[in-house]
């Protein structure tokens, strides 16, 4: 079936994704506030450009980390659809400016630092080949990244240039998808936590803890992430210095942010098109605010969701819901 026939002549929101895991609660959220809505599940497939795309609104939930289950094809899938979408009109949220920040970065720290939001120290190697010569007169102890990346795989700390060589020469490196990987500083938390910025429609949503000491670089808020998917136990993630403790999760609702911090990431989404994300930053020990992730995919973490004013899901759909209603009205 092509994307137009998904949803018949009815106006309705098309969420575009391709981990339906990660979508149940959305669909909930949906129903919950009566917001007619499809899936457009981006793994490979047609697209007939002279189709006209479908009545409603697209909603793009690309994942960086797509290619980590198995979708490697969703990247280009996804820009296809979202140009399809656009040049014909209609409405995407979170379109294909916002896919290309999700997809990359670099794109991400380069847009932040332009916007006066500071970041790690970031050295950019495209080609493992060239890693090791670029580590030799960066400071350490420092980590590596996937440009793009997401649940924080593929993330390492090494304390000396010798363990980076030392892995590189025992094929132990995690080959980045698109060739590119991030030499960044490692930043030690003054508390040890990240902070994750929740923002839906223009709006800060509330803010949320994470756990660095037994979550580690790994800390996808959503339930999906917090098991090994092979076993279905915890495990220990990668950076992580503590056992997770049965039946506490890393995730906390955080009510003593900075709003300083708060208006420059409106002001960022705002600037650049983003409709619905999740913004990361770290305090340091050494007094610095550094922004090293910008999420356009955002999960939203239960524990939290019980505990915070507003429901992130159930934003998203009315907040979707209003922008149907006015493209709808427009005709």
């Amino acid at each position: 079936m092509s994307a137009a026939a998904a949803s018949g002549t009815t106006p309705v929101v098309h969420a575009v994704h391709e981990n339906p895991e990660w979508f149940e609660v959305f669909a909930e959220a949906f129903e919950a506030e009566g917001v007619p809505y499809s899936e457009l599940v981006l793994t490979g497939g047609v697209l007939d450009l002279d189709d006209p795309p479908p009545p409603g609104i697209v909603w793009s939930r690309f994942s960086a980390s797509s290619h980590t289950r198995g979708h490697g094809l969703s990247k280009e899938h996804t820009r296809a659809v979202l140009a399809w979408a656009e040049a014909g009109g209609r409405r995407v949220v979170n379109g294909r400016g916002v896919l290309e920040l999700e997809v990359s970065k670099v794109l991400q720290l380069s847009a932040l630092r332009a916007a006066g939001i500071d970041v790690p120290r970031t050295r950019v190697v495209v080609g493992t080949e060239h890693l090791l010569a670029a580590a030799r007169d960066f400071p350490t102890p420092f980590v590596t990244k996937h440009n793009q990346g997401g649940k924080g795989l593929g993330v390492q700390r090494f304390d000396h240039v010798d363990e980076l060589g030392a892995v590189l020469a025992a094929g132990g490196f995690e080959e980045p998808v698109d060739g590119v990987t991030l030499l960044q500083e490692y930043v030690q938390p003054r508390d040890g936590s990240i902070t994750r910025v929740e923002i839906v429609g223009g709006e800060h949503l509330y803010s949320v803890r994470a756990d660095t000491l037994r979550g580690g670089f790994q800390l996808c808020p959503a339930d999906a992430c917090a098991v090994d998917p092979t076993t279905g136990r915890p495990v220990l993630p990668p950076g992580a210095t503590l056992a997770p403790e049965p039946g506490v999760s890393l995730f906390s609702l955080r009510e003593d942010l900075d709003p300083v911090i708060v208006e420059k990431y409106l002001a960022f989404t705002r600037a650049h098109g983003i409709e619905i994300a999740g913004i990361e930053l770290i305090e340091s020990v050494d007094g610095r605010v550094l922004t090293y992730d910008v999420n356009t995919n955002t999960n939203y973490n239960p524990q939290v969701e019980a505990a915070a004013p507003r429901s992130g899901p159930r934003e998203v759909a009315r907040y979707l819901g209003r922008v149907l209603a006015e493209e709808t009205a427009r005709g």
